[in-house]
């Protein structure tokens, strides 16, 4: 049967192993990603080599041979950057351009001009010294992602710095492996320069042509797709659009996660964008489980034991070292001082595209294969720390707020295209939630201090003070949010916060929740642009129910509701 159905046996282990993690990761507050990364440990082929003389019962549901699983882990990633893509916009990747290429060209160039000189001083040619240090430079995407997402993180300050730093990294693995491949060359000579233009050109072609061909397709592709009213053909749609372009990427020498990114984005601004989403997450789960567990695989327990030391004392300095670079880099870049702290321990371990550099190095002689093997241990090894080291960098970060709020400082200055939320009660924990599921930041106001305290130490930006004075929403990035949110039990209160944030910014759209219509005209008179008044529209959500139970057409139900939600305010 495993001749007949290759690397059958390797995926039933897999969805066992899988099977068992999650509820497991779950029930003792294991993070998942960790807990992959053992299994993969436990069953690959170190242990199935040892246990199979031992035991040979257990040297059959091992995972002997890894290569299957390793292709089809590899498509983890690319759904990975997919949905990325998915929950980004070209408006709100603009925004973040100061994160990506400022932050992230420094942070890629230091570490690797450092690491590489590092490398160069313990006997490595000067080759093998570059390639180990872009690798070495570049974060684990997978890991660091899947982590700010199980927390709803990707939206705070933090978390956008991290992902700006990781998205410059992954733009820049096309022209490291360039790179690659021009110092295997023994021939190099001028010509060279005229491949690298060349080179970056067509990929650059690529991605415009992506861009602009993708737009034009995209909506009348998903129209016709959607017309059948066919789950199946449309998640058959969505799937052929993502590899399709993932393959392309590859055929034009980028890599498929940047090609999937690409999709993403286009899908991004579509009204598509959440059925898609849906649709895609088991996928998406599934194979980036397997990526973890297929990286876990490739680490020999027995060697790192043997050479202990110095794979620790390796992979605590580069920790260290990209550590402080990030660090020195956030601040210089104005980051405020708890965000350039967790964000220099969240991206400090080393990442799976180092394992793809110095494979593809290696063919070519350019990097020695112990020191290859060295060197992958030290990069897994330091993945396997991320969870513990990324937990201890948001009590860390979490406690230099504090401190930070108790001096009356709020670390906000690199949150841009936010929404300011008044009030963090019943109401605005919803909407923060809400936002929290989209990655869409915020920051709320509340003068509960109970309140302000137990949700800072959750880790939501959430700070005591008065919604209604003018310099305080200002402090916390008034001029450059997306939207103002009034939440407030007091009308008074509420009505004074509205005014306060019409005032300052008239352009700012300004969203609030009213007790009935009558409060819901004094806050459209202060200044809001949108009123929900809780009375008459819980009245209009029963009946709207109702309606839909005498087969009212649901055309003519959501116009009646629209219209008697205009009247009622």
């Amino acid at each position: 049967m495993g001749e007949q159905t290759p690397y059958l046996r390797e995926f039933i282990v897999f969805l066992a192993a899988a099977g068992l993690v999650v509820p497991f990761a779950r029930r003792f507050r294991v993070n998942p990603v960790l807990g992959f990364l053992s299994v993969g440990l436990l069953v690959g082929p170190h242990a199935a080599g040892r246990l199979a003389a031992e035991a040979p019962f257990l040297g059959h549901i091992l995972i002997a041979d890894t290569e299957g699983v390793r292709r089809l882990a590899e498509f983890g990633v690319v759904f990975l950057l997919f949905t990325i893509g998915l929950e980004l916009s070209f408006q709100r990747l603009w925004a973040m351009r100061r994160l990506v290429f400022g932050l992230g060209s420094a942070q890629v160039l230091a570490s690797g001009l450092i690491i590489g000189s590092i490398a160069f001083a313990f006997g490595n040619s000067l080759s093998a010294s570059i390639l180990l240090g872009l690798g070495l430079a570049l974060s684990s995407t997978a890991i660091v992602i899947q982590l700010l997402a199980e927390k709803f993180r990707l939206s705070t300050p933090a978390g956008r710095a991290g992902f700006g730093v990781l998205l410059l990294q992954d733009l820049a693995v096309i022209p490291i492996l360039f790179l690659v491949h021009a110092l295997g060359d023994r021939s190099v000579n001028t010509v060279l320069l005229v491949d690298l233009v060349v080179t970056l050109g067509q990929a650059g072609l690529f991605i415009v042509l992506t861009l602009l061909i993708g737009r034009v397709l995209i909506r009348p592709l998903f129209g016709l797709v959607g017309g059948a009213r066919s789950r199946e053909l449309f998640m058959a749609a969505v799937l052929l659009v993502i590899l399709g372009t993932a393959l392309l990427a590859e055929v034009s020498g980028l890599s498929m996660a940047l090609g999937a990114f690409l999709v993403g984005l286009l899908f991004a601004g579509t009204e598509y964008r959440h059925q898609i989403n849906t649709d895609i997450e088991p996928f998406k789960g599934l194979l980036l489980a397997l990526f973890f567990v297929s990286l876990g695989m490739t680490l020999d327990p027995a060697a790192v034991w043997n050479n202990a030391g110095m794979v620790l004392a390796s992979a605590a300095g580069l920790m260290a070292i990209k550590g402080a670079i990030l660090f020195l880099l956030a601040r210089a870049f104005r980051l405020p001082l708890a965000v350039a702290t967790e964000s220099a321990l969240l991206l400090c371990q080393g990442g799976e595209f180092a394992f793809v550099v110095i494979a593809t190095a290696m063919p070519f002689g350019l990097i020695a294969a112990d020191i290859a093997q060295f060197m992958l241990m030290v990069v897994i090894i330091t993945m396997f720390l991320t969870p513990f080291v990324a937990h201890a960098a948001r009590r860390l970060a979490a406690r230099i707020e504090q401190a930070s709020a108790s001096g009356g400082a709020i670390p906000v200055d690199s949150i841009e295209g936010h929404v300011i939320i008044a009030g963090f009660g019943r109401v605005g924990r919803i909407v923060a939630r809400l936002l929290d599921e989209q990655r869409i930041p915020y920051v709320a106001l509340d003068q509960d201090p109970a309140i302000t305290a137990h949700f800072r130490d959750l880790g939501s930006a959430v700070y005591f003070g008065d919604a209604a004075n003018p310099e305080l929403l200002t402090r916390l990035g008034g001029d450059k949010a997306a939207a103002f949110v009034s939440t407030l039990d007091q009308p008074r209160a509420a009505e004074r916060a509205v005014a306060a944030a019409h005032r300052a910014w008239a352009h700012l759209p300004i969203f609030a929740r009213a007790r009935d219509s009558a409060e819901a005209a004094r806050l459209a008179a202060a200044g809001a642009s949108v009123v929900i008044p809780e009375t008459i529209e819980a009245s209009l959500q029963l009946g709207e129910m109702l309606l839909s139970r005498f087969d009212v057409p649901e055309e003519t139900v959501v116009q009646m509701i629209e219209q008697h939600r205009i009247r009622g305010i």
